[in-house]
């Protein structure tokens, strides 16, 4: 009787290749993610901007361990003499998510609906302006995630290659 954790991965090559292949594109993805909104920080240029909505939302993660929340926002902004409205809280396309309400209402603070705020604007994507001038780390889970599913397909592949 084996004392641990034991993942088999999938039962043919068919199944570890396309496991392999999530896998890639989970990292690559979240790599990729990580990287635009690095630079986005580093070439943002600062705009006044008007909260319209703040709020959070639980997010369904299929997973049992409870419920996770996003902090949700929605400003308008002007750049570049033309009207914009963006809803993103980070630079980064992978939201993260916080295990507890307040968590993810504390990542608001200092912002109230109506009033002014300094968003940030990557003058490559005007409009996907962000309020919050940092990385997350969320890119990077993508990438940890997607790293475990090339392991497993991988070693699942070679297991069922050799025989």
């Amino acid at each position: 009787m084996g004392d641990g954790l034991t993942i088999n991965g999938p039962s043919t090559v068919a199944g570890a290749v396309v496991m392999l292949v999530i896998g890639l594109a989970a990292a690559g993805y979240g790599a990729y993610d990580y990287t635009q909104q690095s630079n986005a920080v580093e070439g943002a240029v600062e705009v006044d901007a008007t909260v319209t909505e703040l709020g959070v939302e639980p997010v369904t993660t299929g997973s049992s361990t409870g419920a996770s929340y996003r902090p949700t926002v929605r400003f308008t902004y002007e750049y570049d003499g033309r009207d914009h409205e963006s809803t993103n809280v980070f630079p980064s396309a992978i939201e993260p998510n916080y295990d507890t309400e307040s968590a993810a209402r504390a990542v608001l603070d200092g912002y109230a609906v109506d009033e002014t705020a300094t968003a940030y604007v990557d003058p490559s994507d005007p409009d996907g302006a962000f309020l919050r001038s940092q990385t997350s780390n969320a890119p990077l889970l993508a990438v940890a995630v997607g790293v475990g599913f090339v392991l497993v397909g991988g070693r699942s592949a070679v297991k069922r290659v050799r025989g």
